[in-house]
């Protein structure tokens, strides 16, 4: 039995899924970053701990409900030409989320102000960020477990590659969340890359295929552009200064 899993095959399936997890784990981690930023400086990193632990948990939950997530994939009831399914419900209503979410928050980034709050709230606070992680854990683990489920065919194999991908994230979510919180305008970009990310959501929801790597390109070039601003901006400081 043992045998079996340690194959080349087996190890190669591994190391993709290992990649694909961490890469797809990466809007997963801005939003625990964006979710988490909002609490006192105190809680933040165990905010993202038990974020990435319950997006652990939800994600081997359901791969070993396997059969119940291919039944997602059944049709319901067609509208306007389109069959949908529970995913395609679940994909849609998690897009719209995280679109109202994000727009709210550059809202009140720039028109909000300032708040202060009693330790009473910001208790409640916390709780509030770990519900509303782990139910957008819930809806971004759908999409990686299905990804999953095509990469490899050992249940084994995917649990060692999600709880590796997870360590990894979890390795680099303070690092990620403290950047955001140095500079204010990552962190509107990072708002506007969620509300790309639900955009590509509901239209996959809608049946609308899109590339995930236009996507990420499109990510990438944008904070390419926005570090080197970042950089001018702090060589014009300098300049300034002396």
């Amino acid at each position: 039995m043992f045998e079996s899993l340690f194959t080349v095959e087996n190890l190669i399936a591994f190391l993709m899924l290992t990649s694909l997890e961490v890469v797809l784990g990466i809007d997963n981690l801005v939003v625990i970053a964006i979710l988490s930023g909002k609490l006192p400086p105190g809680q933040r990193e165990r905010a993202q701990r038990v974020g990435l632990l319950a997006a652990m948990g939800v994600r081997i939950a359901l791969l070993l409900s396997i059969a119940w997530i291919m039944r997602l994939t059944e049709p319901l009831f067609e509208l306007f030409g389109h069959a949908f399914s529970w995913r395609d419900l679940i994909l849609i209503a998690g897009g719209l989320v995280l679109i109202g979410k994000s727009t709210h928050e550059i809202h009140d980034k720039i028109e909000g102000p300032e708040k202060t709050s009693s330790p009473k709230k910001l208790r409640a606070a916390f709780g509030a960020v770990i519900v509303q992680i782990a139910l957008l854990d819930i809806i971004f683990s759908l999409d990686s477990v299905i990804t999953a489920v095509g990469v490899a065919e050992s249940i084994p194999v995917m649990v060692a590659a999600i709880v590796v991908a997870i360590l990894v994230m979890m390795a680099g979510a303070k690092t990620i969340s403290s950047v955001i919180e140095r500079h204010p305008t990552l962190k509107v970009l990072a708002l506007a890359f969620l509300i790309l990310i639900g955009v590509m959501l509901t239209a996959e929801g809608l049946g609308k295929h899109i590339e995930k790597g236009y996507i990420y390109f499109a990510m990438a070039f944008s904070l390419i552009v926005e570090l080197i601003n970042i950089r001018v901006r702090g060589v014009r400081a300098e300049a300034a200064a002396q």
